[in-house]
């Protein structure tokens, strides 16, 4: 099987589309450029709800006694919601 060298024609035309495919890691890469400090990026969303303070509670207890973060465990709860 063939694999695709560095300079292959395939390779070199993915790359120059990567900044528009996945901007953050070439962002951050040019903001080290300028302050010689690398931020981190992440993939998330940052989510604003509301919960009853008794569920709440009860929530942040479950998941600080079986070691869980809550955002991850409301993720994982979502997305099998969701499917």
């Amino acid at each position: 099987m063939h694999q695709p060298g560095i300079f292959d024609k395939k390779v070199f035309e993915l790359a120059k589309k990567l900044p528009d495919i996945m901007p953050e890691p070439f962002k951050a890469l040019e903001e080290y450029d300028r302050t010689h400090k690398l931020r981190r990026w992440d993939n998330k969303v940052r989510v604003n709800f509301t919960l009853d303070p008794n569920l709440y509670s009860r929530f942040r207890t479950y998941c600080e006694k079986g070691g869980y973060k809550m955002s991850t465990l409301v993720e994982k709860l979502i997305k099998e919601a969701v499917r």
